[in-house]
């Protein structure tokens, strides 16, 4: 049995239907780990499984929301918002990876970690709300014409200097684990004295591919000049992002560093984010992650 998928006590929010229903979508998140174990059958097998699983989630979903009217949860609308995020982009998304993949085990493996991660945050914190338990992460529902603006303007900016395509995977990213990834932080000053604090995960896989391009040979390994090279490519990116949004006279870089993933954990628990994007390249995953003070 994979301890990522174990059932914990924590999971408990005190309602008898809700607590079954993870129980159960944590039970075919284990089997669906086992299955992508098997070299032979089981990207096959995983493929029916995958569908049960979304199913099954989107039911439960619309269950958990009839909960909450029926209480008359205040947090109902942004807990909306978030089942919303994971319905109509992240699973149809994963799914689109899946198929133009061929059910990989690499996109598997990313529909597997996204998943495990968005349940895990997702029902700690977000459905422990529900019963007063904990207080809710996501009090901001930024979604509107500023969201539409920056993943306008990351989209831009994406194929200006990796030259692929994006399409967005979530508009709540929660920190989930999409594989090994060059994590960075910039943090940028104002002339009115204000910070923006930016983080990006970058996948291994995308990033290899970019320097790799630069320099016009295949790069199977991340060392440090390639992660010096990511780190610039990020500056970049908000270097452009911030021409695209008019933001560039405004903020300066103030520093930037790597982050192991235990420390970009930590910080994202602790911390409420402005904005927090999740996006597909086709060659890697890329999530970027606004807090402004």
């Amino acid at each position: 049995m994979s301890k990522e998928a174990e059932w914990d006590k924590r999971f408990n929010i005190g309602v008898d239907s809700i607590d079954n229903a993870h129980r159960k979508l944590f039970s075919i998140v284990r089997k669906l780990i086992h299955l992508s174990k098997d070299e032979h059958n089981g990207q096959w097998a995983c493929a029916e499984g995958i569908k049960y699983f979304k199913n099954y989630t989107i039911e439960h979903f619309t269950d958990e929301e009839a909960y909450m009217q029926s209480i008359g949860y205040k947090g109902y609308e942004i807990h909306k918002h978030l089942h919303d995020d994971m319905r109509y982009k992240t699973l149809p998304a994963l799914e689109k990876d899946l198929t133009k993949s061929n059910y990989s085990q690499e996109s598997i493996h990313h529909f597997l970690g996204i998943c495990l991660g968005w349940l895990t945050v997702h029902i700690l914190i977000e459905d422990r709300a529900i019963t007063g338990r904990i207080s809710n992460k996501w009090k901001i529902d930024n979604a509107g014409a500023d969201m539409d603006a920056l993943e306008s303007a990351l989209t831009v900016t994406i194929q200006e200097i990796f030259r692929l395509q994006t399409e967005i995977v979530s508009e709540y990213y929660s920190g989930e684990d999409f594989g090994n990834s060059l994590i960075i932080q910039l943090t940028y000053s104002s002339t009115a004295k204000k910070k923006m604090h930016i983080y990006m995960l970058l996948e291994e896989s995308l990033v290899l591919g970019a320097v790799g391009d630069m320099l016009d040979m295949p790069l199977t390994k991340m060392d440090r000049l390639v992660m010096n090279t990511g780190k610039e490519l990020s500056i970049r990116i908000l270097k452009q992002l911030g021409i695209h949004c008019n933001l560039s006279s405004q903020y300066q870089l103030e520093n930037s560093h790597f982050l192991t993933p235990e420390q970009f954990r930590k910080t994202f628990y602790l911390e409420l984010f402005d904005y927090s994007l999740l996006l597909n390249t086709g060659h890697g995953y890329f999530a970027f992650c606004v807090k402004a003070e």
